[in-house]
């Protein structure tokens, strides 16, 4: 790609809202070209293989195919697309779920449009971009030492509390007053630290080993 061609962008982000918003930060820019948007992974793969666009924008946390499942098929299938992961959230496993999965940069959604263009610019340059907190996050990752077993942290503990007490994710989400698909995500994380591969078998051993009250 020469400079005079633009930087062709593909969103992707379950919110309407968000994707509005994105868009029209992209559009303020000569350089940049917003060729498609994606309300999920699955949508995201089949308009990188309709577009071919040189950076995708991929939000982490959606219904079905999540942001950093599919940057490993996009990845995987287009090794030339750089994906920039751009979401609400900064805890480590999410972060390091993204860029093992092929992200080039992890930026929150906090971010100003200057960083966030920057950021593309970067990107086709083949210079990663993390935001501080992500960075602090690998960081403080890296001199943690090893944690125990079934280290939850305190909202993942609220949460499966709520499962114990029979809530649906719904209502769970309706109870802390958040989406649906972050109470999904912490849900995951919970059931990954445990070690099981159910709701039902997470609540039997959070009430075998006492991990709620």
């Amino acid at each position: 790609m020469t400079q005079s061609e633009p930087i062709r962008v593909l969103l992707v982000d379950d919110h309407a809202v968000v994707r509005s918003g994105l868009g029209a930060v992209l559009l303020a820019f000569d350089d940049l070209d917003l060729v498609g948007e994606a309300g999920n992974g699955e949508e995201a793969i089949q308009l990188c293989e309709q577009f071919q666009p040189d950076v995708v924008l991929m939000d982490l946390v959606m219904p079905g195919l999540d942001g950093a499942a599919a940057t490993r098929i996009i990845r995987e299938q287009w090794p030339q697309i750089r994906v920039i992961a751009l979401t609400s959230f900064k805890e480590k496993d999410l972060v390091e779920g993204a860029l093992k999965a092929g992200a080039m940069s992890y930026l929150l959604k906090n971010v100003s449009a200057e960083e966030l263009v920057t950021a593309i610019r970067d990107a086709i340059a083949g210079q990663p971009s993390l935001s501080p907190e992500a960075a602090q996050v690998l960081i403080h990752g890296v001199q943690e030492p090893p944690t125990a077993d079934y280290t939850l942290t305190n909202r993942e503990r609220e949460i499966l509390a709520l499962m114990v007490e029979g809530l649906s994710n719904k209502e769970i989400g309706e109870r802390l007053t958040v989406s649906v698909s972050t109470i999904k995500f912490h849900i995951s994380n919970v059931l990954t630290k445990l070690g099981v591969s159910s709701r039902t078998e997470a609540v039997s051993l959070a009430l075998k080993q006492n991990l709620v009250t």
